[in-house]
């Protein structure tokens, strides 16, 4: 529906911008986006194939794009496909509950606060949700009208959100355990294509594993996140009681993050955006017990007026926060300042650890004049994300032929990569160099090292 959707838009465009500020995931991007074709596969062969189709759609709007705001381009894809979200899921809650539970699910689905953080981000998961949400609301009308059109067209759009980013498989599961028994072997003739389709990315993106080695055990906060939506999703559904609703949403919302927490003692997968098109399920059942909320009785009433009171008084400040610099992990437009005022022509410039190298991608003049000490190739000539860095011996010469490092790291208190290299780089700047100054920065520190008596 149309409410819902423009409620969505007007809240993605509102400080879509954040300040002018990026994160790095964004700056991965960014750099992605803009390589050529050829580069931009065979990165793809070695790095973050899970992410090469959007990186793709990407790269053909901003070459459609030519001058206009870089970050208004990275982020309107996202914008746009969380408000085309926001109406398709009122015309599924339209289709399971009626005409005003899908209209409050497709408000409540734009009002969320993880669903506002999504559609103003540069990357891929506002359109996999978007495509999550339109497979919903085909396969509800393929098994009313048992349609085989609808069903290829279920199909086909699921595909494409897998494709997009392949935990979207999962959401397929859910459908599975949802559909009446009917329905069933249709449902699984069309995940067994999606699943064969997909076969060969997934086959890729096992080898690149290790790119989600930085995902360790599941936080107590996300647990606890988990739970409460979880939680939540059941109180509204033992609300409504009646209906195929609760059964579809229940399962969207809470199979798909429950699986990749149950992987986590075999593999640490679980990330909440991964799953970010759960929260349609969230939206589906928070929507339609509040409709049902006249009909209740008592102080089932009273305190559900109550909890959505204090909610609506928790959004606002959550609301605003999203749409600043704060909100994101780091600030990579702050990183880039802030390198640039600590070096100069001549100076040297060290990432400690070399991943950390995404802070310059999407602003390369931020390091014009310095030279990167442990470089051996780019990111873009060999065909990574963060290029490949000479081995520790060199690295080490080069320091010590140095006389200023612009030293770029990770705030106080993260735990020191144990790699041989990243403990050179240490080592030499504890034995050999003095601290300067120190810049901090949303999620970074700049430091200046230099021999002793040149700072």
């Amino acid at each position: 529906m149309l409410l819902p959707a423009v409620l969505s838009l007007a809240l993605g465009l509102w400080g879509v911008r954040r300040g002018g500020s990026m994160w790095r995931d964004e700056a991965v991007s960014y750099d992605m986006a803009h390589r050529s074709l050829p580069d931009l596969a065979a990165t793809l062969v070695h790095a973050d194939a899970v992410h090469g189709l959007y990186y793709l759609l990407l790269h053909g709007l901003f070459r459609a794009s030519g001058d206009a705001d870089p970050l208004l381009v990275l982020r309107l894809p996202s914008v746009l496909a969380t408000a085309l979200a926001a109406g398709t899921l009122a015309l599924l809650g339209r289709r399971l509950a009626g005409p005003r539970p899908g209209l409050l699910a497709g408000g409540v689905f734009a009002l969320l606060p993880p669903v506002q953080r999504y559609a103003q981000e540069g990357r891929s998961y506002a359109l996999v949700c978007m495509l999550v949400v339109w497979a919903s609301y085909l396969l509800v009308r393929a098994v009313e009208t048992r349609s085989h059109r609808m069903w290829a067209g279920y199909g086909a759009v699921a595909l494409a959100a897998c494709l997009l980013h392949e935990f979207a498989v999962l959401a397929v599961l859910a459908h599975l355990v949802a559909l009446p028994r009917a329905a069933r072997r249709n449902g699984m003739r069309v995940a067994a294509v999606v699943s064969f389709c997909l076969a060969p990315l997934v086959a890729v993106s096992i080898r690149q594993s290790d790119q989600v080695s930085w995902i360790g055990g599941v936080h107590a906060g996300a647990l606890l996140g988990f739970a409460g939506v979880t939680v939540l999703g059941a109180a509204c559904a033992a609300l409504i009681r009646r209906g195929p609703l609760p059964a579809f949403a229940l399962s969207l919302l809470v199979l798909p993050a429950l699986l990749l927490l149950l992987a986590t003692p075999l593999k640490p997968l679980y990330v909440d955006r991964y799953v970010l098109y759960g929260h349609a399920g969230t939206a589906l059942l928070v929507g339609t017990a509040l409709d049902r909320l006249p009909r209740a009785r008592g102080r089932i009433r009273v305190a559900t007026v109550l909890t959505a009171g204090a909610c609506t008084l928790v959004l606002l400040p959550v609301t605003l926060h999203l749409r600043t610099p704060q909100s994101r992990t780091d600030n990579v437009t702050a990183v880039a300042e802030a390198i640039r005022a600590a070096g100069r022509d001549g100076d040297s410039v060290l990432y400690l650890p070399s991943w950390r190298r995404v802070w310059s991608l999407a602003d390369p003049t931020s390091v014009r004049g310095l030279r990167d000490l442990a470089l051996d190739r780019g990111p873009v000539t060999s065909h990574t994300l963060y290029g490949i860095e000479a081995a520790a011996p060199v690295i080490r010469a080069r320091m010590l032929a140095t006389a200023r490092i612009v030293v770029v790291t990770d705030p106080a208190g993260q735990p020191p990569d144990q790699a041989a290299p990243e403990q050179v780089k240490r080592q030499v700047l504890a034995d050999h160099f003095e601290a300067c100054g120190t810049r901090r920065v949303q999620g970074a520190r700049i430091s200046l090292y230099a021999r002793p008596g040149r700072c």
